[in-house]
């Protein structure tokens, strides 16, 4: 366990204890006042002096700055990389333990780590969907960066409170934050690697530095990855491996080298979603974006085809697509990449991404005019009426949903149904109104 106290409570406990004065431990090198002022704290001994003092001491310098050994560092850093692959390739419920029971072994003497500790809790939370819990860390965190910025950088948490915001339904907060992100993005000319891509996702999501987005997706592309699951379980399992034979090196380097084979395809799964997003936006306005747009979800659904665990991500990719194609007038292949999403999405049945599924179905039979369409509107309304209602962002996807679902019915006919439809959109980010037109269309403006 870390030593508690300061530098100078180390420093006087040792001398104590080996029967030393402030003059016996200065020696020839040092006056003892010195020693006074580093035991008092009013002095940080240099690194030459904190060697120096260690020897005298008999510990090693690693205890005499950080009250931790150097055994016990390496164990601390390996129970990080641990946590990390529990959060990436595990059960973030349990990472989100461990990196809280290293926060109490690191204590105060070892900001840094406790720092990365605390910070990676904060992604645990998130991944678990705990949003109040995460925003409350990533703000800690945050005036924790601006204090001691050799701890944290602040641009990371911006982004992870960006996308906790959305995700809460704090539309307004998330934009104001990934606007100051970006301006900091921008300031450094970043537009590759796992922040770039992170903010891209975040800034995609909130609808606003869309410039930016298209930059980092021209820098970074859309890679499909290698599925390295096998081989990110086996490293991680022979890092457990050697530190039950007590080699710690060994175990981080495993450990580093999990970490590192599982990083690509986290990469390429947030470019795809990136690329998803982008399609969806580009492909609702001008028909010049069609090509662009067919392109990138295309791609998109490439990374999520190749990686097992994103089945659903692979669904969704498959509506986005079909919807492009909806646009492009080629109703029947919309209608065939609709029902392929369909099955994939048997674990997933009430989502707006299944809903979204039978309502391309729906209009791909409006268009051709097969009289199919009202299984499948009717379909799409059970899917909506039984998604649960949180009040944050995704709300506004299930009232989109139900929108588009009054206008179908309106195209089929039924303006009873349309009427209802309109009204639930309305509910579902809580509006309540007898009059449906104009303001059903005035709220999703915003």
């Amino acid at each position: 366990m870390p030593s508690q106290g300061t530098i100078g409570d180390r420093v006087r406990g040792l001398r104590l204890s080996r029967r030393m004065s402030q003059a016996q431990l200065a020696g020839p090198d040092l006056s003892d006042s010195y020693v006074s002022l580093i035991e008092s704290g009013k002095r940080t001994p240099t690194p030459v002096v904190a060697r120096l003092l260690a020897e005298r001491l008999g510990c090693t310098t690693e205890f005499l700055l950080h009250g931790i050994e150097p055994r016990q560092r390496i164990d601390t850093e390996l129970g990080l990389r641990h946590a990390e692959l529990e959060l990436y390739h595990g059960d973030p419920a349990l990472a989100a333990e461990r990196f809280g029971e290293i926060v109490k072994a690191a204590g105060e003497d070892n900001a840094l780590l406790a720092a990365h500790a605390r910070l990676g809790r904060a992604r645990a939370l998130e991944a678990q969907g705990k949003l109040g819990r995460a925003v409350e860390a990533y703000e800690r965190l945050r005036r924790e960066a601006a204090a001691h910025p050799e701890r944290l950088a602040d641009l990371p948490l911006t982004v992870a409170l960006c996308r906790c915001y959305h995700r809460a339904g704090d539309v307004m907060r998330a934009r104001d934050l990934g606007g100051k992100a970006l301006e900091q993005a921008t300031q450094l000319s970043l537009f590759h690697g796992e922040v770039a891509v992170d903010l891209a996702a975040a800034l995609a999501d909130a609808e606003i530095g869309l410039p930016y987005v298209e930059q980092v997706l021209t820098a970074t592309g859309v890679p499909v990855p290698m599925n390295r699951t096998t081989e990110v379980l086996s490293l991680w399992q022979a890092s457990i491996a050697a530190a039950e034979g007590e080699d710690s090196a060994l175990a981080v380097q495993f450990a580093d080298d999990a970490l590192s084979a599982g990083r690509p395809a986290r990469i390429a799964v947030q470019m795809a979603k990136v690329a998803m997003h982008w399609s969806q936006l580009s492909s609702s306005g001008a028909d010049s974006a069609l090509g662009t747009a067919d392109e990138l979800v295309t791609r998109a659904t490439e990374v999520f085809s190749a990686l097992p665990s994103e089945s659903l991500e692979y669904a969704h990719s498959l509506v986005v697509l079909s919807r492009v194609h909806l646009r492009s007038g080629a109703a029947g292949e919309a209608g065939d990449l609709a029902a392929k999403a369909l099955e994939l999405l048997t674990d997933h049945v009430a989502g707006t991404v299944t809903a979204s599924a039978y309502l391309v179905l729906a209009e791909s039979a409006l268009a051709r005019s097969d009289g199919q369409a009202a299984p499948h509107l009717e379909r799409a309304e059970e899917l909506l009426t039984a998604a649960p209602v949180s009040g944050a962002v995704r709300d506004r996807t299930v009232a989109e949903v139900w929108r588009e679902l009054g206008d179908l019915w309106g195209k089929a006919g039924d303006r009873g149904r349309q009427t209802r439809a309109y009204r639930r959109a309305l509910e579902a980010v809580g509006v309540r109104s007898t009059v449906v037109g104009a303001v059903t269309a005035a709220v999703f403006a915003r």
